[in-house]
């Protein structure tokens, strides 16, 4: 049986994830306030982000910039896309 939370993100009741994504204080407000469509949403925008600034998720300044990133994406009103970003078509 899944489980429903208040997504923040999409302000709805929604399906929640299954397991805390993300280490700490800010995975426990994400599995408690983020549904799944909502992780998935982030999950694609920081591959762009990734991508387009070549980041480096072993570097611990790119894994803190992704954090904030995640932060405002899922909590703040979202996250801006990189300088000179264009988008597949």
């Amino acid at each position: 049986m899944s489980r429903s939370v208040f997504c923040q993100y999409e302000q709805r009741e929604t399906e929640g994830l299954d397991f805390i994504p993300w280490p700490g204080e800010m995975g426990k407000r994400i599995f408690a306030n983020i549904g799944k469509a909502a992780w998935a949403a982030w999950l694609a925008h920081q591959t762009m982000l990734i991508n387009e600034n070549r980041l480096s998720p072993m570097d611990p300044k790119h894994r803190a910039f992704l954090q904030d990133e995640m932060e405002k994406f899922l909590f703040g009103g979202g996250a801006d896309k990189p300088a000179g970003y264009v988008p597949e078509q």
